[in-house]
């Protein structure tokens, strides 16, 4: 099935302390923005990719994602991630029935095989993220008093790319913008839908870069070899 990826990158990134939205920064010689969308570039089903970013950086990421032949449109983003996703939806070609994926640019280490991956069983599900386990130990804290443990065997961290058959994503983002609800990621949308989604295992190199100590994490990765 074919796929279009909106890559989120609309983020200010305040907790990376630069000087610039942090899909921009250098990772190895590429801005993160860059790095996560030839991962998709590369991936047979997604035919379309659209950019989603601050509505002051839309020329600077045009001149970025030059050589991006899947590159559909560059878009500046909303106040939230919904907003910003939102605006990428609305780029999605006319009568398309695929499945779309939402990824974080700030996941600059994805690669193909995960994104084939959340493709097919969005495909057969509706529906679809990739997780980790949770090995740590998770207590459940409020004013500073741990309440309970939290069984973790049944406690995943969620990432990204998420996919979802086009119709149902845009009938999770209606519901959700109708019902004045502010989601976290796409799966809770659809999730508030009653609709299933599936997980497929993620990869421990497909991390968020927040913080200055993620990028030089992501740095060691690029500088030993991992894939771009």
């Amino acid at each position: 099935m074919s796929a279009v990826a909106i890559l989120v990158a609309a983020g200010r990134g305040e907790r990376m302390g630069a000087d610039r939205p942090k899909a921009f920064l250098d990772l190895g010689g590429q801005p993160l923005l860059l790095r996560s969308a030839l991962a998709f570039e590369v991936a047979p089903s997604v035919q379309h990719i659209v950019a989603v970013v601050p509505e002051d950086e839309t020329d600077v990421a045009r001149g970025l994602l030059d050589s991006v032949t899947k590159l559909a449109a560059v878009v500046a983003g909303g106040a939230r991630r919904q907003d910003s996703v939102l605006e990428g939806l609305k780029r999605v070609p006319d009568g398309f029935d695929g499945v779309v994926l939402v990824h974080d640019a700030a996941r600059p280490l994805v690669d193909a095989e995960l994104i084939e991956n959340v493709v097919a069983a969005a495909a057969a599900v509706g529906a679809a993220l990739p997780v980790l386990a949770v090995v740590d130990t998770v207590k459940r804290v409020r004013d500073g008093r741990v309440l309970e443990t939290l069984d973790r065997c049944e406690l995943a961290a969620a990432q990204t790319p998420q996919g979802f058959r086009f119709d149902l994503l845009v009938s999770a983002y209606e519901a959700a913008f109708r019902d004045r609800v502010t989601v976290t990621d796409e799966a809770m949308a659809v999730e508030r839908l009653g609709s299933p989604v599936q997980a497929v295992p993620g990869s421990p190199r497909n991390r968020k870069i927040t913080t200055a100590e993620d990028l030089a994490w992501a740095e060691g990765l690029v500088q030993a070899g991992a894939p771009a």
